[in-house]
């Protein structure tokens, strides 16, 4: 899968990188709303970051937004991109809404999808900056590299604040 992403972007890699040669102007990463999504992004946000860091360091990188919620109230429609915001939607609504919960892109209909997440004239794009990229690289290291200790540590510190492993 790598080589394929980086034949597409045509930039090459290693002695052979040319950023001049990118074939895109936004390269797009679009994971689930879950956990999982954010363990992938994490991942794919390292590659980059270690192997095509130029790509970071000019802005061709971003991160797109699916939701995790369709939150309907008869006709109206409304999507949530986090929990508060549900809570928000539904306290500024009367009645028991109908819930969708997404635990991934799969789980939405292409309609859906396109509203939602691809759709240039709605869709929220967060462009990756060279500090997300260090960020997301200092934590793939700290959760798979070598160091027993810090990982332990950070598990202990942050197990406290976890709500939703998606089981």
């Amino acid at each position: 899968e790598i080589l394929s992403m980086i034949q597409a972007f045509g930039t090459g890699i290693g002695e052979d990188f040319d950023v001049t040669k990118l074939r895109y102007h936004k390269i797009i990463i679009m994971t689930d709303a879950d956990v999982d999504g954010a363990h992938i992004r994490t991942l794919l946000l390292t590659f980059l970051f270690r192997y095509l860091k130029p790509l970071v360091e000019q802005g061709y990188i971003y991160i797109a937004q699916p939701p995790l919620y369709k939150v309907q109230y008869g006709r109206s429609i409304q999507y949530a991109y986090s929990d508060k915001e549900l809570d928000s939607i539904i306290s500024q609504n009367d009645g028991r809404p109908n819930l969708q919960r997404y635990k991934g892109l799969g789980e939405m209909n292409p309609e859906q999808l396109w509203e939602t997440t691809m759709n240039p004239a709605e869709r929220t794009l967060l462009l990756v900056t060279l500090e997300d990229a260090i960020k997301a690289d200092q934590v793939f290291s700290m959760l798979m590299g070598d160091d027993v200790e810090s990982r332990k540590e950070f598990i202990n510190e942050n197990a406290e604040y976890v709500k939703n492993l998606d089981i």
